[in-house]
């Protein structure tokens, strides 16, 4: 799966999507939560002849919210298992934001 398709497939839960970071501008400001950011952490490509054969690339996607949403994680996760998508979960609660992060690591194949 390509990142575009995996963005449009994260759009259609129905929360703000932006990959990295939200450009928060006067006119334009950054959603309040719940919202979702997405980013790459890096790859594990294979590789033969000193080329990439196949690239592996390793995306975290981080959920912010008030509040422990966990009919947001359920969607989430559904939507990560309905695509066959493998992935592991970390959160952590943000003092100094007064947020709750859950975040999500999958790996998608070019």
């Amino acid at each position: 799966m390509k990142l575009k398709e995996f963005a449009k497939l994260l759009g259609t839960i129905g929360y703000p999507v932006a990959y990295k970071d939200f450009k928060n501008t006067p006119n334009n400001p950054a959603p309040e939560p719940p919202f979702i950011i997405y980013l790459e952490e890096d790859s594990n490509n294979f590789g033969a002849d000193n080329k990439v054969w196949k690239q592996v690339i390793n995306y975290r996607i981080e959920v912010y919210s008030d509040e422990k949403d966990l009919d947001l994680e359920e969607q989430i996760e559904q939507l990560l298992d309905d695509n066959n998508i493998f992935y592991d979960t970390d959160e952590l609660f943000i003092k100094q934001e007064n947020l709750y992060q859950r975040m999500y690591y999958i790996t998608l194949i070019k």
